[in-house]
């Protein structure tokens, strides 16, 4: 799922992805991993010097995702950088098994890390071969603040077609706790992989913290642009934004 095990699965929200990441991730690494990407011509996408740009992913929620590969990562690696209506708001960095390794928002400016003891580490493969995964680790914040991470992933055995590319459904639970083991947030929902891409993408989730307070988001793709495709690199989101700006502006007359 999109939650700090996996770190990319951050993929994101405009306002909910900084939301996530303060609140609901923590955000994630230090602050010198991230690698600081270009906006060109047109509003498109230019990855840092020694990067890729794999595919651009329109969704839900008003966010576009740009997914990248850089030469001077590990085999395997993928960073995400996410674009909501102000800009550029968040990046990301997975490993092959979509560990969550570090992540940045750039609306809180909350770095993370994924600490690298666990009792049980996401591991995409397994989720692969057994149809479920379970997953028990820590973050550190840039703040000091420790979160312990527990939850699971599992197939449905449902497969979708969405704009050409095939996805298999997961369902996800997630608990976050403090570092004293109370329960901060609990998440839960139903998500997307792409064997081919190799890593999860965003879904339907809902999800409750410590006040009270409930949740309820929808980041799904809608739209995939590979290179030489219309939308390849384009940073404008295209789908709810103006169902987000309804909403904020319902809660500014709050």
């Amino acid at each position: 799922m999109q939650h700090a095990k996996t770190g990319a699965r951050a993929v994101a929200r405009s306002r909910q992805a900084d939301r996530a990441a303060a609140l609901w991730l923590g955000a994630a690494v230090s602050a010198a991993a991230i690698l600081i990407p270009q906006i060109g011509q047109a509003g498109n996408f230019d990855p840092p010097q020694g990067c890729t740009l794999t595919v651009t992913v329109q969704n839900r929620g008003c966010t576009v995702s740009q997914f990248y590969r850089c030469d001077k990562d590990n085999p395997g690696d993928q960073r995400t950088a996410i674009f909501d209506q102000d800009g550029l708001s968040y990046e990301s960095l997975i490993d092959a098994e979509t560990r969550w390794l570090e992540s940045f928002s750039y609306r809180t400016r909350i770095q993370d890390r994924l600490i690298e003891q666990a009792r049980d580490h996401a591991s995409f493969s397994t989720l692969l071969e057994t149809g479920r995964d379970d997953f028990d680790f820590w973050t550190e914040s840039n703040t000091g603040e420790r979160l312990h991470r527990v939850g699971q992933d599992k197939l449905t055995g449902k497969k979708v077609v969405i704009d050409g590319v095939e996805l298999e459904e997961t369902r996800f639970e997630l608990t976050t706790y403090n570092s004293a083991g109370d329960v901060l947030i609990k998440r839960s929902g139903q998500q997307y992989i792409s064997r081919e891409l190799g890593r999860f993408l965003g879904g339907t989730e809902s999800g409750s913290d410590w006040t009270g307070r409930q949740s309820e988001s929808n980041d799904s793709p809608v739209l995939f642009s590979f290179p030489d495709e219309d939308g390849y690199g384009e940073t404008t989101p295209q789908f709810d934004c103006d169902q987000m700006m309804t909403q904020l502006k319902g809660h500014g007359d709050a």
